[in-house]
């Protein structure tokens, strides 16, 4: 009898702790959700933007085909307008985009601060794939840093592609004299970056509410691969900076 007693006291005090850590775990979330900002949905733009971001911009290459920067340009959405574009120049070794120069000068005449980007092919020379951007791209005071785009292995040893984005990103900061930017996904900056900590990261993480989920500090967040803006008829990249506009400017080639 005492035995059995036992027992329903230890049921009693199961279920009141089970049910306390319910109630805990719903609270947290009910916080979370009410405290957690929500994207803002723009159907101009065809995706919901991340709010406290006031410097927003796209990334572009020849697969957005012909681009009408002046349409790209006057595009403005209360306060939502284009405010910078990286835009890609060259591919591992010898490759050029196709729309790089056409994109290049259009995007300086319409006075929108741009950025060039390497794709970098993994297990390739990071010497030679440098030198095929330094040819290729000539920045200018109001530039964005050089970036290198490194989103794959191609079944590249991990200590030889290692080894081969620090000669590009030596390389290229030695011509430059400014310091490359890095752009990845966060499956790769976890997998195999951190090691170039020193470096500032764009990075390209979708379906976050207002940041990507990352511990250490990023300078640009990739968050859609699904924008609209007039003057591109497919969809594009958009970005957010993670500033003001007086950390913008401090970026920029002196």
């Amino acid at each position: 009898m005492a035995r059995k007693k036992k027992r329903s006291i230890l049921r009693s005090v199961f279920f009141i702790i089970f049910a306390l850590t319910l109630v805990s775990v719903g609270i947290y979330y009910i916080i979370r959700f009410l405290t957690t900002p929500t994207r803002i949905e723009y159907p101009e733009f065809g995706i919901d933007i991340p709010p406290d971001y006031s410097i927003h911009g796209i990334d572009v290459s020849h697969f957005q085909r012909v681009i009408d920067w002046r349409d790209v340009k006057d595009m403005k959405v209360e306060n939502i307008k284009i405010g910078f574009a990286f835009i890609k120049a060259t591919e591992g070794i010898g490759k050029v985009d196709p729309a790089f120069q056409r994109n290049w000068l259009q995007v300086e005449q319409r006075k929108i601060p741009r950025g060039a980007y390497h794709f970098f092919i993994a297990g390739k020379s990071g010497k030679a794939q440098a030198e095929n951007f330094i040819e290729i791209v000539k920045l200018k005071k109001g530039d964005l840093p050089p970036v290198l785009d490194i989103e794959k292995t191609y079944g590249a040893n991990e200590e030889v592609m290692v080894k081969e984005i620090s000669e590009w990103l030596n390389k290229v900061e030695e011509h430059y004299g400014i310091k490359p930017i890095i752009y990845t996904n966060i499956y790769f900056y976890n997998r195999y970056l951190k090691s170039f900590d020193e470096y500032p990261f764009w990075i390209a993480h979708y379906l976050q509410p207002d940041k990507p989920r990352l511990k250490r500090k990023w300078i640009f967040w990739q968050h859609s691969e699904r924008g609209r803006v007039n003057g591109i008829r497919s969809n594009v990249d958009f970005n957010v900076f993670s500033g003001d506009s007086s950390d913008f400017n401090e970026l920029l080639l002196k």
